[in-house]
């Protein structure tokens, strides 16, 4: 069945599962097979086009910074129904917003002008890049007439030669489209376009500036609705890599399934979960699927993350003869400095479009969806694993209770969170100490979860929670921030109040970056103290509906979420938790010195 992306009405139905497609698999489906319209001749514009094109594929809102080159561009997204132009900070967040955009929605797209925005967004490019996500970056570029006139152009580097930014994001992007005519402009919109859809990655589009307003014949009728034909796995192969893998599993005395983060861009997590079903494993993820895999699962024992792994579920994957990982990334942070103790020729690696058995056979053109769907069916079930973990397992404690008026401690701040969640709530975890805290967050059936594990870049989250937000408005976002990392990129709260958005901002203000102080500390990860409350108070300047508070004991807490979750649940919610600087959880303070470990190893002998 192809994958059709299609009709504006489907486009607004918000997708509930994350990181994901809606349910039916598509970015959008088109129902209505009337004939398409010809366009008024002062619409048929390649402006308006590209307008129409992001409402079609889903990207409904899309986030930009205003600039020369890009504002006639902005005109005409602006005139085009159905889609929303949410106004930016800074380049830098449009881009993190797309990316969070993206991770709900399925696509997300950001507009900023030539070399200044593009090379300030770029950052979050090669993000969304890292987690493949198909973000589509349109640049505002220069006029038509201004390639190879050997002119110099302000936005640049000072040389006549301009392809300083084209160049710089064909490294994070998986299509460069650069239209400085309005010929072949049709096409490479829609090659872009469907480039991103089917490899899941980022695209850049670069606009003339003198372009976006001419109309053109080959803008004159409504776009044709894409229509994707789905990869296909080599069937041969296919059934070879299932007869392999069932052999390899069904031997095993005590076999586990750990999932990776690689089941979003292979969409194969029902695939992963019917194999879970049938098969009777242990079931476990790596801690950047997290959110991919349902927690409450019969058969879940948590995150496997090697020494910072939930109590019990490394011992049970560590010490299994057989262990299927599906999606895996294998980098320092996932495996804590290279230390995880699992074995090759135990293993069976699913990626993507590729199956290895142990040290053995390896098989190619296989997706992952259809061979984990297609091993369902020859696997025996064994819940020896799970029948063990069972056994050892002992109910995690109870934090010390807080006194009164003793100082809030991280762990009671995340047993608290840890009661706020529901179906109706997504949580966005920032790099540092609230991977790790996050992490322990128990997802109810419904409940999102994003972090961004691969590329790491502190101050994601801000722009992530805007663009998160916007896509799933059915959901209350609950956003554990770092100090460290909110300065980096604040000012976009001010977009979250322009939008309306009702997220919940748990601010943890420790005085500095803590991840940073557990690999290698020093004086530069000591950080200004911000009074973060009266910030956002500023930037509220009584427009919009904000609430704010600092709170230093668990009393404070208690009656600060009973707040923002009550009077004030319509309400922009920034809770400012002051902690002490030492206070993280035990996961960081050892993985931090296995990481500072790796990270410090001596030169090879040369």
């Amino acid at each position: 069945m192809d994958l059709t992306v299609g009709a504006i009405d489907a486009c607004r139905k918000t997708c509930t599962d994350v990181g994901s497609l809606p349910h039916n698999g598509f970015v959008s489906t088109i129902h209505d097979s009337t004939p398409l319209t010809v366009i008024n001749p002062s619409d048929s514009t390649l402006g308006r086009h590209l307008a129409r094109r992001l409402v079609q594929i889903g990207a409904t809102d899309v986030f930009s910074v205003p600039g020369d080159f890009n504002l006639t561009l902005l005109d005409h997204l602006v005139a085009e129904p159905g889609l929303n132009l949410i106004g930016c900070c800074n380049e830098l967040n449009a881009g993190y917003a797309a990316d969070g955009y993206a991770r709900s929605r399925g696509v997300g797209a950001c507009v900023v002008t030539f070399t200044v925005g593009g090379l300030s967004v770029l950052n979050a490019i090669a993000g969304a890049y890292s987690e493949n996500l198909p973000v589509i970056c349109i640049v505002g570029g220069p006029n038509s007439n201004d390639y190879g006139s050997n002119r110099i152009l302000h936005h640049t580097i000072g040389l006549p030669d301009f392809s300083q930014e084209l160049r710089c994001f064909q490294t994070v992007t998986c299509f460069q489209a650069l239209l400085n005519n309005l010929e072949d402009a049709h096409e490479l919109i829609d090659t872009a376009i469907s480039t991103a859809l089917k490899e899941s990655k980022p695209v850049y589009i670069s606009v003339g500036c003198n372009l976006p307003a001419i109309p053109h014949p080959t803008f004159s009728r409504e776009p044709v609705p894409f229509s994707l034909n789905p990869r296909l796995s080599n069937q041969m192969g296919l059934e070879a890599a299932v007869e392999a893998a069932a052999e390899f599993l069904n031997k095993a005395v005590k076999p586990v399934l750990v999932g990776g983060p690689k089941l979003r861009v292979s969409k194969a997590s029902n695939a992963f979960v019917e194999l879970a079903d049938t098969c009777g494993y242990a079931l476990a993820v790596m801690p950047s699927a997290k959110g991919l895999v349902p927690e409450h699962h019969p058969h879940f024992i948590g995150t496997y993350w090697g020494a910072v792994s939930t109590a019990f579920c490394a011992e049970i994957v560590e010490s299994a003869d057989a262990y299927l990982f599906a999606g895996p990334i294998f980098n320092d942070y996932s495996s804590v400095g290279y230390s995880l103790l699992i074995k090759k020729e135990k293993a069976i690696i699913v990626q993507p479009d590729r199956v290895v058995i142990a040290n053995g056979p390896a098989f190619g053109c296989v997706l992952m969806k259809d061979f984990l769907r297609a091993l369902a069916k020859r696997i025996k079930r064994n819940t020896t694993a799970y029948e063990n973990y069972h056994r050892i397992y002992v109910p995690e404690g109870h934090p010390l209770k807080c006194e009164p008026n003793e100082a809030l401690r991280v762990n009671i701040l995340f047993q608290h969170i840890q009661k706020m969640l529901s179906s109706d709530t997504a949580v966005i975890a920032e790099t540092g100490d609230s991977w790790f805290n996050c992490q322990k967050l128990n997802l109810p059936k419904g409940c999102g979860y994003e972090f961004q594990m691969q590329y790491g870049s502190i101050g994601w989250s801000v722009g992530a929670t805007l663009g998160y937000a916007q896509a799933a408005q059915n959901k209350r976002v609950i956003a554990c921030i770092g100090d460290g990392s909110f300065q980096v990129t604040a000012q976009d709260v001010s977009t979250m109040l322009r939008c309306e958005q009702r997220t919940i901002i748990f601010l943890i203000n420790n005085g500095g970056y803590t991840i940073e102080v557990e690999i290698h500390d020093g004086p530069y990860n000591v950080i200004k103290n911000w009074n973060y409350t009266g910030l956002v108070d500023a930037i509220h300047n009584g427009e919009g509906k904000c609430w704010t508070t600092k709170v230093r004991y668990e009393e404070e807490l208690i009656e600060a979420i009973n707040t923002a979750t009550g009077d004030k649940k319509d309400c922009l919610c920034f809770i400012e938790v002051i902690v002490h600087k030492d206070d993280t959880s035990k996961e960081l303070l050892e993985w931090g010195s296995r990481v500072s470990a790796a990270n410090s190893r001596p030169p090879n002998p040369q």
